[in-house]
């Protein structure tokens, strides 16, 4: 198996995860949070897909799904344009709020099919590509869709127990 499948499986669980974690929800319960202070279900699937459209979109060198398909004129969130929630504040968590997990599921898809394209065409020397000198060590290619997958999986995996406690109490 080459690493660019590894890589494609890896996304690919992510969007099954992703839909687990949102499917068949209400409005009410994506945007509801478990305690003050805490993220909301709806936070952490866009979160993580923002994170996700971010950061393949700068290391392939194109333009995001966000904002070259219109995504976040659909979301209408009050957060600047290419807001991927870093740092956000409670209050900042609070706002973003979805209508439907279709929503959520839709832009999530939308990455993951560019996500999936851009892997596709990787050749296995592209991914010891420097893309960040920032770091010591600097970031490769590699590297930093590695970090992508094990970012998005803890905030599904968060998602995921958001619901269940959500539902939990609900029921």
């Amino acid at each position: 198996m080459h690493a660019k499948d590894i890589l494609i499986d890896a996304y690919g669980r992510i969007r099954e995860e992703v839909h687990a974690a949102v499917d068949g929800l209400s409005a009410d319960l994506l945007n509801a949070r478990p305690a003050e202070g805490t993220n909301s279900v709806a936070w952490l699937v866009w979160h993580l897909t923002r994170v996700q459209d971010d950061h393949v979109c700068e290391v392939a060198e194109r333009e995001q799904a966000w904002l070259s398909e219109d995504w976040h004129e659909r979301f209408a969130l009050d957060l600047p344009p290419r807001d991927i929630g870093y740092g956000h504040t409670p209050a900042k968590v609070a706002a973003v709020r979805v209508d439907s997990a279709e929503l959520l599921t839709g832009y999530h898809d939308a990455v993951h099919e560019r996500t999936v394209a851009f892997l596709g065409g990787l050749a296995a020397q592209d991914l010891d590509r420097i893309v960040d000198e920032r770091w010591d060590p600097p970031v490769t290619l590699g590297a930093r869709l590695v970090s992508v997958v094990s970012d998005d999986l803890q905030h599904v995996g968060q998602a995921a127990y958001v619901r269940g406690l959500l539902e939990a109490t609900a029921g």
